[in-house]
């Protein structure tokens, strides 16, 4: 087999142990209100519990980023699937709130460890095609999620409990364990991969700004995506159905994103992402019924390129960071949404004490408390408008500039 072929193999690989990422955060969402119910938890509670999910996500990075110019990929992918498996496992026989805490930490430990292991490695394999790349493979977080939402939806529907939901996850995590035993991963010339070097880069300016907006475009997309149960639950529309309808989207976005990525440049993509984000936002606050759905399109749109195109920006614009900045900068964007994840909780339990002080019924309160925390969540896309402006101008100014940091 020929470099192109195990590269492919190994490419399809990555996008499967992304699915099973994908999966865990949709499967989450939709059964957030059962795992309430089950073991009479507060929404502060089982953001507490969403918030392990995002913080094992940074740790993996952060050791992963580290360790991956020493191991290399192949090993970290290995680290993924046994988290994955056992995190899942804990997960369908747990008994209460510390053992969810814990098994849910895992699996954002293994979902962190594919991030850590894939990203540098997919920008490795495709030097010439980077941004697009990584867009075609992130095409799996929402296609994951797509396929996690459908089944969400279609197992609580037909009377299935959550475990049997969580237990399917296990299918694909099984099937690329075993494709990564089997894989040949392609070998890479190291002695221009030194994470010393990558350490001495990460305190560019450049590089330290794009953290800080990684952080706010994490938020933006995850942290309305992983409540979208409880903030439109009571709002007329299925919210595993606008989860679907979004990630769908961005799967789409995704895939073709070359020629869109090459048209405006990733720092263009991103402004006009912050835009539509932000519109997407403020329409799901103040709609109800069936224009959510139109609200849910616009913030798709919005969302599609966040992640990957800040990924490709490090890998374009500090390559110096390596692997290194690469993992740090996915750990960025989910340590910040660990860290929102019980604020986000807090701020539906607040919002549906204050409706309920008003005397609104019960269905009234939960929409109120919805709209309120959407309109808390504004603001993140809002502030990243003004941030892509200097992002763009800088850049474009600095283009004639072989590399930026």
């Amino acid at each position: 087999m020929n470099n192109n072929n195990h590269n492919r193999t190994v490419f399809q690989l990555c996008c499967l142990a992304l699915v099973v990422t994908s999966m865990t955060f949709a499967i989450r969402a939709g059964i957030l209100g059962q795992l309430g119910e089950q073991f009479g938890l507060s929404d502060t509670e089982l953001g507490w519990v969403n918030a392990m999910a995002f913080l094992g996500f940074p740790v993996a990075t952060m050791l992963g980023g580290a360790i991956y110019n020493a191991i290399g990929a192949k090993k970290l992918v290995a680290l993924a699937f046994i988290c994955h498996f056992a995190g899942l496992v804990l997960t369908i026989t747990a008994d209460g709130f510390w053992l969810l805490l814990i098994s849910t930490f895992l699996i954002g430990f293994a979902n962190g460890s594919v991030e850590a292991g894939c990203n540098p490695l997919i920008a490795e394999m495709y030097p010439k095609n980077t941004t697009t790349m990584l867009n075609r493979f992130h095409v799996w977080f929402p296609g994951g999620i797509v396929i996690g939402a459908l089944a969400s939806n279609a197992m609580t529907a037909s009377g299935f409990n959550w475990q049997w939901q969580v237990a399917l996850i296990l299918i694909p995590t099984l099937i690329y364990g075993a494709m990564m035993v089997k894989s040949q991963f392609p070998e890479f010339d190291r002695t221009d991969h030194s994470t010393t070097s990558n350490l001495k880069h990460l305190f560019s300016p450049l590089y330290l700004f794009l953290i800080c907006c990684m952080t706010l475009t994490a938020t933006t997309e995850l942290g309305t995506q992983q409540w979208i149960e409880r903030i439109l639950g009571a709002s007329g529309a299925s919210p595993m159905m606008i989860l679907a309808l979004i990630t769908g989207l961005m799967a789409l976005g995704r895939f073709f994103a070359g020629p869109i990525v090459h048209r405006f440049n990733p720092t263009g993509v991103l402004l006009g992402s912050a835009v539509l984000a932000t519109a997407g936002i403020f329409m799901m606050s103040q709609a109800q019924g069936s224009a959510i759905y139109l609200a849910a399109i616009l913030f798709a749109l919005g969302v599609t390129y966040f992640w990957p195109t800040m990924l490709g920006c490090v890998a374009e614009y500090t390559p110096k960071t390596g692997a290194l900045g690469m993992s740090l900068m996915g750990g960025a964007g989910m340590f910040a949404v660990s860290m929102w994840n019980p604020v986000i909780g807090s701020w539906i339990d607040s919002a549906r004490l204050e409706a309920q002080a008003a005397n609104l019924t019960a269905q009234q309160s939960e929409l109120v408390a919805g709209q309120a925390v959407l309109e808390n969540i504004l603001l993140f896309p809002a502030i990243l408008i003004a941030a892509f402006i200097g992002l763009y101008l800088y850049i474009n100014k600095n283009k004639r500039v072989e590399k930026y940091a």
